[in-house]
C-alpha cells in the first residue's frame, strides 16, 4: 500500500561499519533470518497486521513442505508504528544485530525508503510488498517491490473512466499532505486528458481532516462524471457519506490506499457504486487465488484476505524463489537472482521484476457494493517510466544509485 507517505530528507545517522558488507558464512542448516518491518500499532496498523497474516501464511507453508533447501525460514518482526524514524531503528536492528538475510516492508512508502537506504548501503536485499510511490525502488539495485507503482493506478482508473464509465469532466479531491495522493492524481489527470477528457475542479485536504462539505458542495456546482479521490481508507470513507449528504452522486474512485475493511464503518452503502484500482480480487476466479482464500480462511478463522495480505504472501513467495535459484542467502547473489524473477505465479497476478525491480503486473478494478470490494475487470501492465510523476525536488540523489533505475 500503501504512505505512501513520502518523507524523503530524512537523514539517517547510522554508522554501517559493523554492517554485514562481506558474504555471510553460513552452515548448511542455519535458519533462512527475514526482517519484517510493519506499521502494527500505529495509524497505519489495519495494513500492517493484514500484511503480516500474509506473510506468516507463506512462511508456515515452506516450513511445514520442509523449509527452503531444507533450511527453515525464521521470521523476525519488528513494529516500527508507522513512523519513519521508527522503521529507521528497526531496520538498523534487524540489519546490524539480527543480522538478517533479508527484509519484507513496508506498506507506506515513506517508511520502505528509508529503510531502503539503510539495506542498499548493507547490500541486504529488500522486498517491499506495498510501498507503491516509485522512488523507492531509485534507492539502489538491492530494492524489490511486490506491487505496481502509483502511477500504473493513477492511468488504470482514468482508463476505467474514459472506456467503461464513459466518463469525460473529472474532479478530484486530493489529500495533499500525501506524495502518495499527489502521485495518483497527477498520473489520472494527465491520463485522463490524453484520452480525450479533463480535470472541471480540483480539491484538496490533509490527513486527519474530518469535514469535505465545502470541498464537496464545490465540486458539485462543476457536474464531474467522476470524482477521484486518491486518499486513504481513513478519510475515503468519510468523504464517501458527506457526497451523498450534499447530493452529490458521481461515481467515487479510489486507490488501493482504500483497501481496509475499515472502510465499511466509515462510510457504510454511501459508498456503493465506487471503484478502486487494487492489487488483487479475492473473488478473482484464478486457481491460484481460488486456493490462496480458501487456506486463508482455514487459517484464519473465515476471514477473508485482502490486498494487503496477498501482497505479503507473495512477498515472501518471491523472496523464496530466488533463494532457491541463487542456492544460498549471500546477499549479491540473492540480489542477481531477484532481479531474474520471471513470470511468478502469484495469488495477486503474473510477476516478472522489470529492468528497475518492479513488479510488472496486472491491477484489477473493483466496485464497492454493500461491504465488498467486487471483481470488475483486469487491467494489463504496462511499461512506464521510473521517474514519470515524480517531481524532480523528490527524486533520490544520484549517489544512491548502484545499477540504473526505472
Amino acid at each position: 500500500m500503501a504512505d505512501k507517505f513520502l518523507v524523503i530528507g530524512i537523514v539517517i545517522g547510522i554508522s554501517f561499519s559493523c554492517v554485514g558488507l562481506v558474504a555471510h558464512q553460513k552452515p548448511t542448516n542455519e535458519p533462512i533470518r527475514v526482517g519484517v518491518f510493519l506499521d502494527l500499532s500505529g495509524r497505519t496498523a489495519a495494513f500492517g497486521r493484514a500484511t503480516l497474516k500474509g506473510v506468516k501464511m507463506a512462511a508456515a507453508e515452506m516450513n511445514q513442505a520442509g523449509g527452503i533447501d531444507g533450511r527453515r525460514v525464521e521470521l523476525i518482526i519488528e513494529d516500527d508504528l508507522g513512523r519513519p524514524d521508527e522503521a529507521a531503528k528497526v531496520v538498523e536492528r534487524l540489519v546490524v544485530q539480527k543480522n538478517v538475510h533479508a527484509l519484507l516492508g513496508e506498506v507506506a512508502s515513506s517508511n520502505s525508503l528509508v529503510a531502503a537506504q539503510i539495506a542498499q548501503r548493507a547490500k541486504v536485499p529488500m522486498i517491499t510488498p506495498f510501498g507503491t510511490h516509485p522512488a523507492v525502488t531509485q534507492v539502489g539495485n538491492y530494492i524489490f517491490r511486490a506491487s505496481f507503482i502509483d502511477p500504473f493506478q493513477g492511468e488504470v482508473l482514468a482508463e476505467f473512466a474514459v472506456k467503461t464509465l464513459r466518463a469525460k469532466r473529472g474532479a478530484l479531491l486530493v489529500d495533499w499532505s500525501s506524495d502518495y495522493c499527489k502521485t495518483l492524481a497527477t498520473a489520472f489527470e494527465e491520463s485522463l486528458i490524453r484520452l480525450g477528457g479533463q480535470v472541471v475542479v480540483k480539491q484538496t485536504y490533509v490527513q486527519g481532516d474530518m469535514d469535505f462539505k465545502a470541498q464537496l458542495v464545490s465540486i458539485k456546482s462543476y457536474r464531474p462524471h467522476v470524482i477521484f479521490v486518491p486518499g486513504y481508507y481513513s478519510e475515503a470513507g468519510i468523504i464517501a457519506k458527506q457526497a451523498r449528504q450534499v447530493g452529490l452522486n458521481s461515481p467515487l474512485l479510489g486507490g488501493d490506499g482504500w483497501d481496509s475493511s475499515q472502510l465499511w464503518g466509515l462510510g457504510g452503502t454511501a459508498l456503493n457504486g465506487s471503484y478502486i484500482a487494487n492489487q488483487y480480487a479475492s473473488d478473482n476466479p484464478s486457481l491460484a487465488s481460488k486456493e490462496f482464500v480458501a487456506n486463508y480462511k482455514a487459517l484464519y478463522g473465515g476471514l477473508e484476505p485482502d490486498s494487503l495480505a496477498a501482497l505479503g504472501y507473495d512477498a515472501l513467495k518471491i523472496l523464496a524463489g530466488a533463494i532457491r535459484r541463487a542456492g544460498t542467502t549471500d546477499g549479491p547473489a540473492l540480489r542477481e537472482a531477484l532481479a531474474g524473477t520471471r513470470d511468478f505465479e502469484g495469488v495477486t497476478g503474473r510477476i516478472t521484476m522489470d529492468e528497475n525491480r518492479n513488479a510488472l503486473k496486472a491491477a484489477v478494478i473493483l466496485r464497492l457494493q454493500d461491504g465488498r470490494f467486487v471483481y470488475s475487470e483486469t487491467v494489463q501492465p504496462i511499461k512506464a517510466s521510473a521517474n514519470d510523476h515524480i517531481p524532480e525536488k523528490l527524486q533520490p540523489k544520484k549517489r544512491l544509485h548502484k545499477t540504473p533505475r526505472r
